[in-house]
């Protein structure tokens, strides 16, 4: 059951190219924006898409899978681990931020569907 503990699965759309940054000491992360839809039907029958967002964090090797398989609207499918930071901005207001560490990544083949 250990596993399970904050354990973290989504399939989604890419929003953008992951955004690879790489570091003085040859470290690297990769920043990727998933987007997940979940579909209903109101009370007057109208089809309604919600659409969350999801950043997620990959490093080393992962991180350059990405960069290298990952393009905007292709659907991928990570694991991962919910973390959350803070931090002080510039104007002194403290920043928390909420992202996946992906511990596994694939892309799944398909293109985001147009409307």
């Amino acid at each position: 059951m250990n596993n399970l503990r904050n354990s973290v699965r989504l399939i989604g759309y890419l929003g953008s190219n992951p955004e690879l940054k790489e570091f003085e000491k040859g470290g690297k992360v990769a920043r990727i924006n998933i987007a997940t839809n979940e579909s209903y039907t109101n009370q007057k029958g109208e089809k309604v898409v919600d659409t969350t967002w999801h950043t997620c964090v990959a490093w080393g090797k992962s991180a350059d899978y990405a960069a290298k398989y990952f393009t905007k609207g292709s659907e991928v499918a990570i694991e991962g681990r919910l973390t959350q930071r803070q931090y002080t901005d510039k104007e002194g207001a403290k920043k928390y931020i909420t992202e996946i560490v992906v511990n596994e990544m694939m892309v799944c083949g398909k293109k985001a569907p147009t409307e």
